[in-house]
């Protein structure tokens, strides 16, 4: 079991990272050590994610995983299934406003332990 060296960051985002790399190993799913690895970023190089984007590479029912923030630049128009540290309010509005939902990263992986069909983006 090879274990990541978590940088300073605070309690829960320590704690989900530690989650993470828990899920790989009883799940046998590798996404949710890339996803541990992205949170685990410096701050000045977190993922940002603008809803445009979302928009322009995914397809209607995915299942995306943002590992930082969700920002509100830009349209979607199809409903897609959005897990993220954050969001932004307009991201989270126009996110619903087509369909799709929101949740948190630990709902993701609680609602999909084996990761399959999902993707990350960053």
């Amino acid at each position: 079991m090879d274990i990541m060296k978590i940088r300073d960051k605070s309690p829960a985002l320590r704690r989900l990272i530690e989650d993470l790399n828990k899920a790989r190993f009883e799940k046998d799913a590798p996404i949710w050590r890339a996803v541990a690895e992205g949170l685990n970023r410096p701050r000045r190089k977190s993922y940002k994610v603008n809803v445009f984007k979302i928009e322009k590479y995914a397809k209607p029912n995915d299942k995306i995983i943002v590992p930082g923030a969700v920002l509100g630049t830009g349209e979607i128009k199809k409903p897609v299934i959005v897990a993220a540290l954050k969001f932004s309010k307009t991201a989270r509005e126009k996110i619903e406003k087509a369909g799709g939902k929101c949740m948190t990263i630990q709902e993701m992986v609680e609602k999909y332990p084996d990761g399959s069909g999902i993707t990350i983006m960053g």
